[in-house]
């Protein structure tokens, strides 16, 4: 029988769908959390209070600077394991959701990508044209009204193109909950044809192409939103 021919075998092709809701799910969860947390935290960095740019800083520098896979390691091997966590896993809240092996890989994620989206939006505002802010202030904006319908949007529309790598990262990095138990993404099925059928190649080069066709998608759908949103930065035409 052609290799190729058992990857497409519904029992096969059954397990590629679960994996691939598991991680389009983990995707969507871990930006939609990331993205919440940043707008609170990008107002605490691009602040003039040291002592609430500071921790902000320190979060985004730690998370930046050690690997997406020790972090997973380190909330799902290392805080999830604690004795005093498991103590507590059946009965205080946040902590009941530390024996879920999928709340541990969102929460690794949703941190990862809320610190680089936190660093580019704030350099997204701290590189707002003066001639803007000026202008605001002389329309008698106060500092939060002008924060919130001036210098925000327009932050978040020119980080549009860095924010779509961020995403397309975060898609690849998925890859990297294969190493938490019972979490049944698209490697961890491609793994699982491998060793029932002792495929080695076939059902990863799977993986590597439905990850591109993701890939191309979501480039896809960001062009169109900076086609949108970015248009008045285009050179007009005469």
């Amino acid at each position: 029988m052609d290799k190729f021919a058992i990857i497409f075998q519904p029992q096969n092709l059954a397990l590629y769908w679960t994996g691939f809701l598991a991680t389009m799910e983990l995707l969507a969860i871990s930006l939609l959390a990331g993205g919440l947390l940043t707008l609170p935290l990008t107002l605490m960095r691009v602040s003039r209070n040291r002592w609430v740019s500071t921790p902000v800083w320190l979060f985004t520098y730690v998370v930046r600077g050690t690997p997406l896979l020790i972090q997973v390691y380190f909330i799902y091997y290392g805080i999830a394991q604690l004795e005093w966590v498991q103590a507590m896993w059946d009965t205080v809240w946040p902590w009941t959701m530390f024996k879920d092996p999928f709340f541990c890989a969102v929460a690794a994620f949703s941190l990862n990508t809320c610190a680089y989206t936190v660093e580019m939006l704030a350099g997204a505002i701290k590189e707002t044209p003066a001639g803007e802010i000026e202008a605001a202030q002389a329309a008698g904006y106060s500092k939060w009204n002008m924060m919130f319908r001036l210098v925000l949007p327009s932050a978040l529309r020119r980080t549009l193109p860095g924010y779509s790598n961020e995403v397309v990262m975060m898609l690849h990095a998925t890859s990297l909950a294969s190493v938490v138990p019972a979490l049944y993404d698209l490697t961890n099925a491609a793994y699982a044809i491998y060793k029932t059928y002792y495929l080695a190649f076939q059902p990863f080069i799977v993986v590597a192409v439905l990850y591109f066709i993701l890939t191309f998608a979501l480039v896809y759908v960001f062009r169109l939103l900076e086609k949108r949103f970015l248009a008045y930065l285009r050179p007009r035409t005469h």
